[in-house]
């Protein structure tokens, strides 16, 4: 097993920055998800560990080991591709065997290692089989095997889920999990997906436009995201944005637009001025029914509503604004009903509105101290 360390990396191709100047340190035996949206660097960063990619600037090291120059086949990694490229004239048992076959392992060991596999990703009888004459989740375990054989110090794992269902991907990302608890082997796991990111990673590391914004638990990115970046992108449904008019009242700062009126929360206290703008941002399953007037109260009416079984997604339309509710299904909100909604003060996220970098004291709290 080893680190992986990003050191003031960059990926140019020609004018276009790639990957700006990233920075970041992958601990050894950890899950590590690389996340955010298509074209962010996330990719690209994966495949300069594999050697597939040149480093235009900067250090990459895999434990004490600078590997810039550094043959794919002599970095020890194994890469899961989200193509499975399996050989689809070789049977399972000679997938799993073939990159180990190419190192000229011996013949025991092969079978061994193999065997091992198998029984780990339940391919035990499938093993005579052809890549066409299986499913897809079952090519995904084959390809899962594949790395698992090599035994190398780090697994990458290039959005390993995107091709199969909704009910396999579920079922395949808890396998990848358990893998992981098993092998200890230090992952590197690129994914657009925010869910599989906040359900597999150890730490997330979210990129966006080439710039790494935030590293940090699951948690900490959720409770002290550091830009509304990051707190747009982590959770589901997405944070609810809204531009509110700052004013200073009798020594009280009120924050406010057409649709309601809200204290300024205690947290944010002597870090606004008493006039101006700011986006407040709060998360759907933070929002509660309640009776409307009160400040505080966003009132508004039930424009869809998107049944989920024990709950239901409401979009309330609050002064020509588009904002999302999580409450229990047991409501029975109807399109067109009148809604008010209850913004918790403890709950409320303010960023700044030109920058967009969160005012909180404790954005970009450290994973440690999360």
């Amino acid at each position: 097993m080893a680190t992986v360390t990003f050191d003031h990396v960059w990926k140019k191709y020609g004018e276009v920055v790639a990957v700006n100047d990233l920075n970041l340190e992958i601990e050894d035996g950890e899950f590590m998800v690389l996340v955010g949206p298509s074209g962010c660097g996330k990719t690209t960063s994966l495949r300069m560990i594999a050697g597939l990619e040149e480093i235009s600037d900067g250090t990459l090291r895999i434990g004490e080991k600078v590997v810039n120059n550094v043959p794919p086949k002599d970095r020890d990694i194994a890469m899961v591709f989200q193509s499975y490229a399996l050989y689809p004239h070789m049977t399972v048992r000679d997938n799993l065997a073939f990159g180990l076959k190419l190192r000229k392992t011996p013949k025991d060991q092969i079978e061994k290692r193999v065997n091992e596999a198998a029984a780990m990703l339940s391919l035990d009888n499938l093993l005579n089989r052809k890549p066409r004459e299986l499913s897809g989740g079952q090519r995904q375990r084959v390809a899962l095997g594949r790395a698992i054989v090599r035994e190398p110090a780090v697994f990458l794992m290039d959005e390993p889920l995107s091709n199969l269902d909704a009910k396999l991907r579920v079922q395949t990302r808890a396998e990848i999990a358990r893998l992981h608890q098993r092998l200890k082997v230090t992952t590197v796991y690129v994914t657009h997906d925010q869910v599989e990111a906040m359900t597999m990673g150890q730490r997330i590391a979210v990129m966006s436009d080439a710039r790494l914004q935030q590293v940090g638990t699951p948690q900490s990115l959720y409770d002290h995201p550091a830009n509304r970046f990051v707190a747009g992108f982590i959770g589901s449904p997405s944070m609810n944005f809204a531009t509110l008019d700052v004013t200073g009242t009798d020594g009280q700062v009120m924050l406010g637009n057409g649709a309601f009126t809200l204290a300024l929360p205690e947290p944010f206290k002597g870090r606004l001025g008493t006039s101006g703008k700011v986006a407040m941002g709060i998360r759907p399953e933070h929002l509660t029914l309640a009776a409307p007037g009160p400040a505080g109260t966003l009132s508004g009416m039930a424009d869809v509503v998107e049944y989920l079984g024990n709950e239901e997604l409401i979009h309330v339309n609050a002064n020509g604004q588009d904002i999302v509710a999580v409450i229990g299904s047991e409501h029975r909100v109807r399109p067109g009903d009148a809604m008010a909604l209850q913004v918790p003060l403890d709950k409320v996220h303010l960023f700044d509105p030109e920058t967009g970098a969160s005012l909180s004291p404790t954005a970009g709290i450290s994973a440690q101290a999360a």
